[in-house]
């Protein structure tokens, strides 16, 4: 099997903000992440450009449930794939109601505009996966990794030399070397992510990874810089949640203008120009950040 192919799904008709990844292999054609229902039309274009279409897809790999990542599932489960996620976020892919109720507490009107439809998973197409797993793709296996922080129901893959991090794996643009932490709510847990981001460097030496591929977005073969980054990323988090929630007594307006003007100032201190920053913006945007930091620090 060779590397993945990335596929840009041009979210909000930009390019390099969520991807997904083909790979090939003898008995099908697997796919990791599905990118939300409203760019399943730029993932079936993909898949044209490459002579395939979304029947060809036998093995779909889901890092978690978020809506970016999976929104298409359903999509691709109507056309014959397998549904492969962790075991606590697979009820939520057959009955998606809950997923769905909560993301537009958060989201209200902007939820079509940006996730378009996520439809059910028929439950004999849903395969949930435990820590160590492993998915037959061919003449070689998907090893899933139990890897929380971001999500509870957060799994990484390894196939090959290259690592399929989802969001546990931070947020990066091509180009650049900034790697942020994606801090959406609800479930935010900084030390079960140092928890994955150690698990994550083990299975670097023990599979003799080549490449990370986080969903936003790309390869990337600077492993362990990455990591240190990514690392760097999480302890700033937890400095700044000490810091600020130890006296806040702002609004909600005053919150999210804080930890934009905290996150961009990171970003601009890593030498990420203004528009890179928007492509990060809209990968990980810094008003979820808020969201999931005051949540954090509440219930840890």
């Amino acid at each position: 099997m060779n590397h993945p192919e990335t596929l840009d799904l041009h979210f909000q008709d930009r390019p390099e903000i969520i991807a997904a990844y083909l790979l090939p292999h003898e008995q099908g054609v697997a796919l990791v992440e599905t990118g939300p229902g409203s760019t399943f039309p730029m993932l079936q274009a993909r898949l044209a450009d490459r002579g395939l279409t979304p029947s060809d897809i036998t093995e779909v790999l889901l890092t978690h449930i978020h809506l970016d990542h999976a929104g298409a599932a359903g999509h691709l489960a109507e056309h014959g794939a397998t549904i492969y996620a962790h075991h606590v976020g697979v009820p939520h892919l057959s009955s998606p109601e809950r997923l769905l109720a909560s993301a537009e507490r958060i989201y209200g009107d902007d939820m079509d505009r940006l996730w378009g439809e996520m439809r059910p998973v028929s439950e004999d197409q849903l395969v949930a996966l435990e820590d160590g797993d492993e998915v037959p793709l061919g003449d070689q296996n998907a090893h899933a990794l139990d890897t929380p922080g971001h999500a509870s129901h957060h799994m990484s893959y390894v196939v090959g030399d290259v690592c399929f991090t989802g969001d546990v794996g931070g947020v990066r643009v091509p180009g650049e070397t900034h790697v942020e932490v994606p801090l959406a709510p609800p479930e935010i847990d900084l030390e079960a992510w140092r928890a994955s981001l150690s698990r994550l460097r083990t299975a670097v030496d023990r599979h003799d990874l080549t490449h990370l591929a986080p969903t936003h977005f790309g390869l990337y073969e600077d492993i362990p810089a990455h990591l240190d980054r990514l690392q760097a990323a999480i302890e700033a988090a937890e400095e700044w949640a000490a810091t600020t929630f130890s006296t806040w007594d702002g609004n909600d307006d005053e919150l999210r203008e804080a930890v934009t003007d905290w996150m961009r100032g990171r970003a601009a201190n890593n030498s990420v120009d203004a528009e890179a920053w928007e492509r990060y913006e809209l990968a990980n945007p810094s008003w979820m950040a808020a969201l999931g930091l005051r949540r954090y620090w509440e219930t840890h």
